[in-house]
């Protein structure tokens, strides 16, 4: 008889135990915005997103690029510059020399393109899940999706769900995201063990399960604030959609990078 599967949500990225996600499978949340711009980007048929921890890190990273780019050139045919683009926000706002990650604005752009992202809690809370057994990032875009996969997996590994928070703070909309994923878990398979964080998690999305309802969460939560005051209000409308796309976002930690399945 197979064992029951167990579901646990972690509150914010600081709580993130990595001896203890060792083996397990993890999913990352960061509805406003940096998950929600993976799966966008990714969605719309970008190469991949390279996660990255701050600003320093991601120019590293391009550099690294361009190098190994030069070096394996045959008559000049290599990637140019033009191929990555360089995103990233620090505390809400965009890096000096670093596009926005907007997903509104990404999702026309992204096509074809690498893009390496550094956000202030999202690509953080990525680097803390390396050793997890698989890490999937999950969005209200792609929660369904990104459940679906799990569920058909045989894998008998608990689910770990990560909430990035905001700057160490517990952040509302993370946690009605892990609410609607557990939902869509249970939608396709109901003998999900639930620990007390994942069932309090699942009441909230059950009390607000539509995309009203989500919008109306998404503008009420404290970064939701943020980006309003910030003239981001098609981002946060953008965002709030339930399970619109198919993507399933993987992290491969060996080669620094998030795919599509």
């Amino acid at each position: 008889m197979r064992a029951m599967r167990k579901v646990h949500v972690i509150m914010r990225k600081e709580e993130v135990d990595e001896a203890k996600l060792a083996g397990k499978i993890a999913v990352v949340l960061d509805v406003l915005l940096a998950t929600t711009t993976i799966t966008t980007c990714l969605q719309h048929r970008a190469r991949e997103v390279i996660p990255v921890r701050n600003a320093e890190e991601a120019r590293e990273v391009l550099r690294e690029r361009m190098e190994r780019a030069e070096e394996l050139a045959d008559g000049g045919n290599h990637p140019l510059r033009s191929s990555y683009i360089l995103a990233g926000e620090d505390g809400g706002r965009p890096i000096p020399g670093f596009e926005m990650p907007s997903p509104t604005i990404f999702r026309e752009k992204v096509a074809g393109k690498s893009v390496i992202l550094s956000t202030t809690n999202g690509t953080v809370a990525v680097s803390k899940t390396e050793s997890a057994r698989h890490t999937y990032i999950s969005s209200l875009l792609n929660g369904r999706a990104v459940a679906e996969h799990i569920a058909r997996d045989r894998d008998d590994e608990s689910v770990i769900v990560i909430c990035s928070g905001s700057s160490g703070h517990f952040s509302l909309e993370d946690y009605y995201g892990a609410g609607y994923f557990v939902y869509s878990l249970l939608q396709i398979e109901p003998s999900w063990e639930l620990s007390d964080a994942a069932r309090a998690a699942l009441y909230l999305y059950l009390g607000h399960s539509t995309d009203a309802h989500a919008a109306a969460i998404l503008q009420d939560a404290r970064v939701g604030q943020m980006i309003l005051s910030y003239g981001q209000e098609e981002d946060l409308e953008y965002t709030a959609r339930l399970g619109v796309y198919p993507v399933v976002p993987y992290v491969d930690h060996a080669r620094r990078r998030i795919v599509a399945l």
